[in-house]
């Protein structure tokens, strides 16, 4: 992850391939190898971290929006292990933004503005793995309730939007304007960063029972009905329900860890455990001899039809690798599976 390569030409305003620079790719790897050194107490991985972070604020941060949110997640528990006064002072000033000013839509969900767009009106699964994780964990570390309760009112209103009913499955986006979900599409990582980002929530706050409940129940539909679409490779494809669209490894892995954790902890019934494990095998087989995570869509701006998702160009990015990784800490706990 720290020295992938950008081997194909970017239609970004900023690398989501190279880790030098402060997005969400970058701030989903960020959180992966921190979850490693939680793990392993690896003191290695916390030194880049740390020089990591202290690089980009050297630099200057980007201006404020839902993905450039990410990395503040992992500067959150950083603070937590060095008690940098500095770091705990960016990552108040950038909660209070997501909580008090960041743009919202009708019924006041965070409207998912991104670096190049102001998506005005439009609601997106990747905002609760991107923004509301952090809002909740500053709730925690601040002892602000408000904060917490913000994350809940998040969850509740893209859940409201983005469920599709007749799957339990999530759709990619929702427009106030339009008043539709676009392509209707259930893409996978959408739909991964669901999975992967609620087990993680569930950790980081601690919910009113009913909410958790709900939560869970939400969960363990999608769940259900990832294990009736999962190829016979282990993979998930790159629009779930699409058997022409091709077969994803970042949200195959995401996937594999969130069945994987929600099975440990009780979330969701042990009957799902072989579909984690047989993602995990399957993901496993597409790292090479080099590390590198192969069969990972580039990042995936919404999309207005089903093909538009089949086109997306493959290559190794910093998030396929990171949810590979948090896949891999996972299944230490697995073992004997």
């Amino acid at each position: 992850m720290q020295r992938l390569e950008v081997l194909i030409e970017e239609d970004t305003p900023v690398s989501i391939i190279s880790m030098d620079k402060w997005d969400w790719s970058q701030g989903v790897g960020l959180f992966s190898l921190y979850q490693y050194y939680k793990e392993t107490g690896d003191r290695g991985i916390l030194a880049y971290l740390t020089d990591w972070f202290d690089d980009r604020l050297r630099e200057g941060l980007p201006p404020k929006n839902v993905n450039t949110m990410c990395p503040m997640l992992t500067l959150s528990y950083l603070y937590e292990e060095t008690r940098r006064p500095e770091y705990l002072s960016v990552c108040e000033e950038w909660a209070s933004y997501a909580v008090d000013d960041m743009p919202r839509t009708p019924e006041f969900g965070i409207t998912h503005v991104t670096t190049e767009s102001m998506n005005e009106g439009e609601l997106r699964g990747d905002t609760l793995y991107m923004t509301v994780l952090f809002m909740g964990r500053m709730g925690v570390l601040l002892k602000k309730e408000h904060y917490v309760q913000e994350s809940i009112r998040q969850f509740l209103i893209h859940l409201k939007y983005l469920t599709d009913t007749r799957t339990g499955l999530f759709f990619h986006g929702w427009s106030f304007i339009r008043r539709d979900n676009y392509a209707r599409a259930l893409w996978g990582r959408g739909n991964a960063w669901y999975t992967a980002g609620l087990v993680d929530y569930l950790g980081i706050v601690e919910l009113p029972l009913g909410f958790e409940m709900f939560l869970v129940a939400s969960l363990e539909q999608q769940v259900r009905k990832l294990g009736e679409l999962q190829a016979d490779s282990g993979m998930w494809r790159t629009v779930l329900d699409d058997p022409e669209a091709y077969e994803e490894t970042s949200a195959t892995a995401g996937f594999a860890y969130g069945i994987l954790k929600a099975v440990r902890k009780g979330y969701i019934s042990e009957t799902f455990l072989g579909a984690g494990i047989a993602a995990l095998q399957a993901v496993i087989r597409k790292i090479d001899a080099n590390g590198m995570v192969q069969g990972v869509s580039y990042g995936t701006r919404m999309g207005h039809s089903r093909q538009f998702y089949n086109r997306i160009p493959q290559c190794p990015m910093p998030y396929g690798q990171s949810m590979t990784l948090l896949m891999l800490v996972e299944s230490l706990h697995h073992l004997d599976e």
